[in-house]
């Protein structure tokens, strides 16, 4: 019964009070397209990638998230498309995003950089399961009832300037606030989102990659994400990551060709949530088509 208590309070605690609705990742840095539609086609090839994540394991109905993310720039290639579909599950309710994705690239003559700018476009399925709860209370109104799945258009918008050594990004993915039929309660709160990272040499076989994700969401505390991933011979990929006031990580991820790379991430909760689940787990995909003679040059770190 605890449990089941504890579960619906943070339903309740993450969908109405505070709103922060949308998956976080722990490989952010390999997930940018997810966030920011400006990001399409910045690979300069066609690029797939996924992440599946198990958050809180060990507690009933806790979250469970799976991205999948396809781009790639165009023939005329200031023009970059991408589709992202997220699944978002906690306890009884369902989130779904589909996602189209479109970017156009801005190419300076005397510098490295390019500056993109992108929207995405889409609809959000969120379903709710709350007859299938058990309650404290026989017959509470505000949790038993018929499922119902409510559909919600959303469009978002961001800006990604990024040279072969550092990459800037500022977006929001959902600019439209929907609310629950005939309530004013809002189903869904508009995310800001600014990530920033570089890659430094730091001896012949190692790099050093440093990002970071702030992310601002109304009535909710600022949610800031630090990583550090040491680089070894362009193949090997060790990372800590650290959420302010919410956990400690670390991942490993292999360059195991030129085009598909793996990655495996960890995070141990620091809230009191830590007595009641043995961390979050993600597992990361990714895989560069090449379709040019010449194949990858240098690997991405971005």
């Amino acid at each position: 019964m605890k449990r089941i208590v504890l579960i619906v309070t943070i339903i309740l605690t993450g969908w109405i009070s505070f709103g922060q609705q949308d998956a976080q990742f722990t490989q952010y840095m390999d997930n940018n397209l997810y966030v920011n539609p400006a990001y399409a086609g910045s690979r300069g090839m066609m690029n797939m990638t996924s992440i599946h994540r198990e958050q809180w394991v060990g507690m009933d109905g806790a979250p469970r998230s799976t991205s999948f993310s396809l781009h790639s720039p165009l023939t005329y290639e200031s023009l970059g498309l991408g589709l992202t579909v997220v699944n978002d599950q906690v306890g009884p309710i369902s989130q779904t995003m589909i996602y189209g994705d479109f970017s156009y690239t801005l190419k300076f003559k005397k510098r490295m950089g390019k500056l993109s700018f992108g929207l995405k476009a889409g609809v959000n399925v969120i379903n709710s399961k709350t007859n299938e709860l058990t309650t404290t209370q026989v017959n509470d109104p505000s949790l038993i009832g018929a499922s119902r799945t409510i559909m919600n258009p959303n469009f978002g918008a961001g800006v990604y300037y990024h040279t072969p050594k550092w990459f800037l990004g500022v977006s929001t993915p959902k600019i439209l606030e929907g609310t629950y039929p005939g309530s004013e309660r809002k189903l869904e709160k508009r995310h800001y989102f600014i990530i920033a990272g570089g890659v430094f040499d730091i001896h012949k076989n190692w790099k050093l990659r440093p990002t970071s994700q702030v992310k601002f969401t109304e009535g909710a505390p600022v949610s800031v994400d630090l990583s550090l991933a040491g680089i070894y011979n362009e193949k090997l990929w060790l990372g800590l990551t650290h959420r302010f006031g919410d956990s400690f990580g670390g991942f490993v991820q292999f360059q195991i060709s030129p085009q598909f790379k793996a990655g495996l991430a960890y995070d141990y909760t620091t809230t009191a949530l830590t007595s009641y689940n043995v961390g979050s787990f993600e597992v990361l995909l990714s895989y560069d088509f090449v379709f040019k003679k010449e194949g990858i040059r240098s690997p991405r770190y971005f």
